[in-house]
């Protein structure tokens, strides 16, 4: 399966993933998020912790702070990356129940977001 990637204004598009363009990186991702509130380990090492501010991401190196804002309400909160996935076409991040909590998003199990690094 190819990628297609075009170059809209400043916007990477790649696989329906919308990238802010800056000096050489990405700075801005937008794209879909869930959650999960497993007890098991992560691919870190570290046991997933429901109540823990972090997450889930494809390929972003573990430790990684991210900003995520809730597209639908504005709700934004910083998580930390420890874990890999998700596995679901057209997700880019998976977050712990208290992360989507906090987003206002357990009900509806997934939601638009826009995820920028931090520190």
């Amino acid at each position: 399966m190819t990628s297609r990637i075009n170059s809209l204004a400043g916007r990477l598009i790649a696989g329906g993933i919308v990238l802010a363009a800056s000096a050489g990186a990405a700075s801005a991702a937008i794209g879909r998020a869930s959650w999960y509130a497993l007890t098991s380990m992560t691919a870190s090492g570290e046991r997933m912790n429901p109540r823990a501010m972090t997450a889930a991401h494809r390929t972003l190196p573990f430790g990684t702070r991210l900003k995520v804002v809730n597209q639908r309400n504005g709700r934004s909160v910083v998580v930390r990356i420890n874990d890999r996935g998700p596995f679901i076409r057209g997700r880019v991040l998976d977050l712990s129940k208290a992360a989507a909590r906090q987003l206002g998003f357990i009900r509806a199990g997934h939601a638009k977001i826009c995820m920028t690094r931090v520190g």
